[in-house]
């Protein structure tokens, strides 16, 4: 393992909630939300996706292409975003 792997990534909790609340008046506009659940030390954002956005065919787009895209965009270190919530798992929730 190299001495960057090893290197654990610290990404404020704050500025995830804040950038997510940017995103949540489009995903209300459709009935659907995101919760924060979890940041992992790799990198890895975790999130729940509920209401509208929990059952639709477009949440893998929405989670990607929209929520993974800003979180990017506005903290380089977020190198992942998954939904505890689809078929990606996250220990017990």
């Amino acid at each position: 393992m190299t001495q960057e792997q090893k290197e654990k990534v610290v990404i404020d909790r704050e500025k995830v909630e804040a950038v997510l609340e940017k995103i949540r008046p489009a995903l209300r506009f459709d009935g659907g939300d995101v919760e924060l659940v979890d940041i992992g030390e790799d990198g890895t954002v975790y999130v729940r996706l509920m209401g509208a956005c929990h059952g639709c065919a477009m949440s893998l787009v929405t989670l990607k292409g929209g929520i993974e895209m800003k979180l990017k965009e506005e903290i380089p270190e977020v190198k992942e975003v998954v939904a505890v919530n689809l078929d990606q798992g996250f220990g017990g929730f």
